[in-house]
């Protein structure tokens, strides 16, 4: 059994202490020729604290490992290995030969594996980013914009559909602004939307991006191809926000049930990370990236939208038209400039918001004569085929104004009372007043709830069932009256009348 350093300590000072094996030996409870081959290590110059390499049944083979190793590069796994050494007549267990195999392959990485250097970034200089895949919402694959700032250290992940050339100039430009500025440099992956070929390894350059990067005063550059360590910031960025947004048998995170939840969780993540410590600078990332805005340049006030699609203004019904056919957008864009393009079937709504350009709305395609209206752009209006909106009353002189502030219940009872063509209102309504002056307002109103929900509005009504209530009675003592059940004492005690 390998010892430990300290009890190897306690041996060789048992030994200095007794001068001799077996003393030493029964001192700290070990063998004597355990003593013996400590002592003899260090009297020859040896490291005693390192274990002595023994003879192994694999020995004769290790040459054979090393080839294997050599010629894949490092990626020869260790049960292809044994099975071939088993096959060549060795007898060592596979366990053996997983010892050998990983020998071999620190061995061939310390001479052929990749070296670093310490990357030191300065401040305003580097952007990095990258794509992740997000959560599947309603059975659609999301992407996860994941942006960071080198010297500072700050994230930025931002929700989206796709990764087409518009969701990324629309992307990159709510990034240097929630930023606060733009650096000098844009480092990014080797996607279409970036590197459109490669010429003899040179990067021929989007041009449409080119220009974007002009209009901000960057420069959009790409990595090496298949080399994500050239761009491990970005690609850190990319494994934490999957690991914590994506939910998984792991994190346990419920399934988002809308678009609008993953936005919500994005921007709740970013401003977690970025207000905790970071362990390479021992700052917060929020409090570095206000010292690294000193190095920023400003940002231009328009954005670039050369690749955003066609501009529309959103008229005062919230509707944009694109190819004769009105499609809704959110509130608050009314009179405002968007911008609206193509992707699939699909038309993508971008507009200049307070954090940048971002996404406002996305509908299916139509034709002429068939408008796309999304009922979540109108809260405050009823849903298509919901019929006629409910009257909402309005006070117009004191005496409405009185009878509304008693509450919900009279909300409820005029209205219904306008339906059922109650008559005399007004002076129910006066009655009802001058009643919660006496009683309350509170018992009078849960009491016009009541003739609301009853449908009694006849004189008395409004009395009777206050104090009906104020007498401990329930909600449903209250039966409306119709030819089937009547309030009205009946006549059957008449029946055998002059039998």
């Amino acid at each position: 059994m390998k010892k430990d350093d300290r009890e190897i300590m306690e041996i060789l000072e048992a030994y200095d202490l007794t001068g001799c094996a077996h003393s030493a030996a029964q001192l700290v409870g070990v063998d004597p020729k355990t003593v013996r081959r400590y002592v003899a290590a260090r009297d020859a110059g040896l490291d005693p604290y390192v274990p002595v390499e023994r003879d192994s049944i694999i020995d004769p083979y290790r040459d054979k490992i090393a080839e294997w190793v050599e010629q894949s590069s490092g990626k020869i796994r260790a049960d292809i290995a044994h099975d071939r050494l088993v096959a060549m007549g060795c007898g060592g267990s596979e366990r053996t030969t997983r010892r050998a195999v990983a020998a071999a392959k620190r061995a061939w990485r310390a001479g052929n594996g990749r070296s670093y250097k310490p990357w030191i970034p300065e401040p305003g200089r580097w952007l990095q980013f990258d794509w992740g895949a997000g959560p599947v919402i309603a059975g659609r694959q999301t992407q996860l914009f994941c942006a960071w700032l080198a010297w500072s250290r700050f994230r930025v992940v931002i929700p989206v559909w796709d990764k087409t050339l518009g969701t990324v100039l629309t992307c990159l430009d709510a990034v240097l602004r929630r930023l606060g500025g733009a650096p000098t440099y844009v480092l990014t992956d080797n996607e279409r939307t970036v590197t459109i070929d490669r010429i003899a390894t040179v990067a021929i350059r989007h041009p449409e991006l080119v220009r974007a990067g002009r209009h901000y005063g960057v420069t959009v550059l790409s990595c090496e191809p298949a080399d994500p360590e050239s761009k491990g910031g970005s690609e850190a960025t990319v494994k934490i926000a999957k690991a914590d947004l994506v939910p998984t048998r792991v994190n346990l995170r419920p399934e988002y049930g809308s678009f609008a939840e993953l936005e919500a969780a994005c921007a709740v993540w970013c401003e977690r990370v970025n207000a905790r410590v970071h362990r390479e600078t021992a700052r917060r990332p929020v409090d570095a990236l206000a010292d690294e805005q000193q190095q920023l340049h400003v940002v231009p006030a328009a954005p670039y939208a050369a690749a955003l699609g066609e501009v529309r203004t959103v008229d005062g019904d919230q509707t944009i038209r694109f190819g004769s056919v009105r499609y809704s957008t959110p509130p608050g864009h009314r009179g405002r400039q968007v911008w609206c393009r193509v992707h699939g079937e699909e038309l993508v709504i971008t507009a200049a918001t307070d954090a940048g350009l971002a996404e406002i709305a996305r509908h299916r395609l139509s034709t002429p004569g068939n408008p796309r209206i999304d009922d979540a752009h109108y809260p405050t209006h009823p849903a298509a085929g919901s019929g006629p909106r409910p009257p909402r009353p309005r006070p117009t002189d004191e005496a409405e104004r009185a009878f509304l502030a008693l509450g919900q219940g009279a909300h409820a009872w005029l209205v219904e009372a306008g339906a059922h063509g109650a008559q005399r209102a007004r002076a129910k309504m006066t009655d009802a007043v001058e009643l919660a002056c006496l009683l309350g307002s509170e018992l009078v109103d849960r009491a016009l709830g009541v003739a609301a929900a009853a449908g009694r509005f006849d004189d008395g009504d409004i009395a009777a069932i206050t104090e009906h209530l104020a007498a401990g009675g329930g909600d449903a003592a209250a039966v409306p009256a119709d030819e089937t059940h009547s309030a009205q004492p009946g006549t059957s005690s008449w029946e055998g009348f002059g039998r």
